[in-house]
């Protein structure tokens, strides 16, 4: 069998090292007589924008092996159960299995039991992202009933200064300070204007 070994660390400063990791993932390959390729990352796990992850994924999208391998479920994704679940998912689909070395219960290699837990885990993140709609409607009523509106507070400032100052050369920030107000504001409203005009 092809394999991927995932390995991932927090930081790029070498208090943390992918080694750790590795060396247990190719004992494991070369025990169960498999060929490996290795991607890595020296990021948070937070978001799935890594290098490492996104030449994992392109590779399984042309079959380039046939599982996942990974130290544990947190070294492959910290994004949240329902994230993490959609990662295995979208291997599934283009036929990769995947495996957690210290996780039993997260192979889907020989392993009905692993996606069993698959399946389980995804039906609660399901429930839990219902339940944050759920929470979240339930806040804007109440605030709402207290005379509170949400969404993002209204900012006033005037159109053509900024307009001027950004023709005159002034960068986003400058006139963001020179205004008082966010340059992201700033950029979208002015930006919004001359879509329209």
């Amino acid at each position: 069998m092809r394999a991927a070994i995932y390995a991932r660390v927090s930081t790029k400063d070498g208090r943390q090292d992918t080694e750790n990791q590795l060396a247990q993932l190719r004992k494991y390959v070369e025990a169960s007589g498999w060929t490996a390729v290795e991607f890595l990352d020296h990021e948070t796990g937070k978001h799935s924008n890594r290098a490492g992850f996104l030449e994992l994924f392109a590779a399984a999208s042309r079959k380039e092996f046939d599982v996942v391998l990974v130290w544990a479920l947190d070294r492959f994704s910290r994004e949240g159960i329902a994230e993490t679940f959609n990662h295995v998912s979208r291997l599934a689909k283009f036929g990769v299995k995947f495996e957690s070395l210290t996780e039993p219960q997260f192979r889907t290699t020989d392993n009905a039991m692993g996606e069993l837990m698959m399946a389980i885990a995804a039906w609660i993140a399901k429930q839990e992202r219902a339940r944050i709609s759920d929470r979240t409607r339930a806040g804007l009523a109440t605030a709402r009933s207290k005379g509170r509106c949400g969404g993002r507070p209204i900012v006033v400032f005037r159109r053509d200064t900024a307009e001027k100052l950004r023709i005159a050369g002034k960068s986003w920030r400058a006139i963001g300070i020179e205004l008082g107000v966010p340059q992201s504001t700033i950029r979208r409203v002015l930006k919004t204007r001359s879509k329209r005009a």
